[in-house]
């Protein structure tokens, strides 16, 4: 009973261990799921290159396949050998018949001619007519050409003329019209005509069914093989170059090898263990990278999963193209990965989820040093395009980076293997231009991911710490003294965290807002007062220092009214961790000693926990501080800093914090020379 418990008891304290592991494996299962099971040539080869490996000799008998361009033409040139067919309406034809015999004996009159004459004569137009046949026009048949030569079916039996020989009904009108004009009887050729236009019917009519049909044979006609390779056959010798025919023959070794290996249960398998164990490796391998080179980026659990679901956004599409389309797996856009790793993270981590991601990849298609070479070096130029991202505009300038490497390394690529200009081929232009365009998809894909992950990016740091943002216009117009003073720390922040390492937008952006509580309340607060008058004086030294904590408090409750994200607001949180109100407290102690509450004076934290709160804490003392010297000496600033900073390290105000001693010794010189700059005062030079 003890050993489980301690089971549990370790799985407790370990649980978050546990998740990352699981959705590590989670991940790699997706990926084998999707993994195409095509198995792979272990060849690798160029055409117009040397073999680089021994000496191939057909393994089984095989036939020797088509190339894709000569089957196309061959298809093509079938289809245009297909005759347009129609299908001679026989039943309507004798109907049109019967009518017009039936209608010529109830109209006619003997008084106007010859009844058996004219009764043969309109049988002989209208059997000349209709046995020519009359085309029932369509939108299909307005394509046809007049010489173009069509199958007409009747009984079954097919008959070929020129689509040019087939009547229309104008030209059937016509051909009444000549027969008639010898005619004088104006009555009798009125009533004739008419007869015979109202019998006429369209019998030749196009069959879409029957036409693609026949187009169906002649394209399952074409021979897809030329010849065949007996086993044991030198297919090619090591260092042979790799001609259009030799790359046919293994082309089609490649295409046999893989139907045959595809359909045994077995093979199927062992390639399905395979995978499982190479992305398995790759996975471990990302795994401990992250744990031991980047702890900062592994011990959150959010950050694991974005780079795995970023992974799985570019693996699992680039699966499905293999599996349904091949020839389009350079539309995928993988440089997309590499723009919203650079957006969260840094180029470190965007080069190995890069790399890791392309290995994966790389483990299933067809020429994987190729695309793995290719799709490399566009990643490498969309993470450097991305280093110094200012605008949002930065995003559609790294789509147009990674549409111009791409040509380059394609026309790289097309001079040293064809050695010419004409196999350039055009479609490949198409895939690359829409793989840059869906590039810009990572625009959209930020911002989405910002507000599940709760990241904040450079692009929202630099819109928040907008002097012009609602919440900051706020701050300037009803506490401008604040203002002032937030401005001031920002750029002393700023200038320590460039010094000691950090993320300096960041630190900029959480300093401008941290007092922004101090709209609720505004001439409370000495930098806010213009006259002589204190509302202080009003009040108790306990309801001042509550007055003058709750502006902490009212500045989350103001940053969440305006959704600020939460790494700003912790700066608002921590800018005076658990330090007392000093002056207010002094001021108790004098006219209360034996009643002061401690608590009362207390903010109510919790310290800062990075090494950017810590700093912001630090400037903020420091500045406000110095505003009340009256001589400012470097003396006297360089006493403020040191009593200052040690004053909150003795406070344990840093323990949480993952700054070191150098850091605090680098922020206080950092300080005391941004000070000396800022009031004027002159470095005492020794005697």
């Amino acid at each position: 009973m003890s050993k489980i418990k301690n089971i549990v008891e370790k799985i407790r304290h370990s649980y978050y261990g546990i998740i990352k592991v699981l959705a590590f494996v989670l991940t790699m299962l997706i990926v084998v799921w999707m993994m195409p099971r095509n198995v792979k040539f272990k060849y690798e080869y160029q055409k117009m290159r040397p073999w680089p490996h021994e000496s191939l000799y057909a393994p089984f008998n095989f036939p020797i396949y088509k190339s894709d361009e000569t089957v196309k033409k061959e298809r093509e040139e079938a289809l245009s050998n297909v005759e347009p067919i129609f299908v001679y309406d026989v039943l309507g034809t004798e109907n049109g018949r019967d009518k017009l015999l039936k209608d010529f004996d109830s109209q006619w009159v003997d008084t106007i001619g010859d009844k058996e004459y004219y009764r043969n004569l309109i049988l002989s137009v209208y059997d000349n007519i209709e046995n020519t046949g009359i085309v029932a026009k369509s939108n299909r048949t307005n394509n046809f050409k007049g010489d173009e030569t069509v199958v007409v079916v009747r009984n079954k039996v097919q008959t070929k003329c020129k689509y040019e020989d087939l009547h229309t009904m104008s030209t059937a009108s016509a051909y009444i019209q000549g027969k008639l004009t010898h005619i004088s009887n104006y009555k009798t050729m009125q009533l004739i005509n008419n007869l015979l236009h109202n019998s006429l019917r369209q019998n030749v009519i196009y069959s879409e069914s029957m036409t693609k049909q026949a187009e169906k044979m002649a394209v399952d006609n074409i021979m897809l093989t030329f010849g065949m390779v007996q086993k044991d056959e030198l297919i090619i010798m090591e260092g042979e170059i790799v001609t259009e025919d030799k790359y046919q023959i293994i082309n089609s070794l490649q295409r046999e090898y893989a139907d045959i290996t595809a359909k045994n249960f077995f093979s199927r398998n062992y390639m399905l263990y395979g995978q499982i164990l190479l992305v398995g490796i790759v996975f471990i391998a990302l795994y401990l990278i992250l744990r031991m080179l980047r702890p900062d980026v592994f011990e959150h659990l959010r950050y694991i999963n974005l780079i795995l679901l970023l992974m799985l956004l570019t693996i699992v599409p680039s699966f499905l193209l293999l599996k349904y389309a091949p020839d389009l797996i350079f539309l995928m856009p993988v440089a997309m990965m590499a723009m919203l790793s650079m957006t969260f993270f840094d180029a470190r981590i965007a080069i190995i989820v890069q790399v890791v991601t392309l290995i994966i990849i790389s483990l299933a298609v067809p020429n994987p040093f190729q695309y793995f070479f290719v799709q490399l070096f566009v990643s490498f130029v969309a993470i450097f395009s991305m280093t110094k991202r200012t605008r949002r505009a930065s995003y559609f300038g790294t789509s147009l980076a990674v549409f111009l490497t791409y040509m380059v390394i394609y026309l790289g690529m097309m001079l040293i293997f064809d050695g010419t200009f004409e196999a350039f081929n055009g479609k490949i232009m198409i895939i690359y231009a829409g793989n840059a365009f869906f590039t810009m998809l990572a625009l959209p894909l930020a911002f989405l991911f910002e507000r599940v992950f709760g990241f904040v990016t450079d692009l929202s740091l630099l819109e928040l710490s907008n002097t012009n943002s609602p919440l900051l216009r706020k701050l300037a117009s009803e506490a401008p003294g604040t203002f002032q003073h937030v401005m001031q720390v920002a750029d002393l922040c700023e200038e320590v965290i460039y010094n000691i390492g950090g993320n300096p937008l960041l630190v900029r952006t959480g300093a401008m807002y941290h007092d922004i509580g101090k709209t609720r309340n505004p001439f409370y607060f000495i930098e806010n007062q213009n006259g002589k008058y204190n509302p202080h004086d009003d009040v108790s030294n306990v309801e001042s220092a509550q007055i003058i904590i709750g502006h902490v408090l009212d500045g989350i409750e103001i940053c969440h009214e305006y959704h600020i994200p939460e790494q700003i607001i912790d700066f608002v949180r921590t800018h005076h961790g658990t330090r007392r109100t000093e002056y207010f407290y002094q001021m108790e102690l004098r006219e209360n000693p034996e009643g002061v509450i401690e608590e009362e004076f207390k903010y109510p934290g919790p310290v800062p926990f990075s090494k950017e709160t810590a700093v912001l804490m630090m400037c903020d003392a420091v500045e406000a501080a110095s505003r009340s010297m009256k001589d400012k000496t470097e003396e006297s600033i360089n006493k403020l800093v040191d009593n200052i900073i040690d004053g909150q390290m003795k406070a344990n105000q840093f323990d949480n914090t993952n700054i070191t001693f150098h850091d605090i010794t680098m922020t206080k010189k950092v300080l005391k020379k941004k000070l000396m700059s800022i009031y004027h005062v002159r470095v005492a030079y020794p005697e």
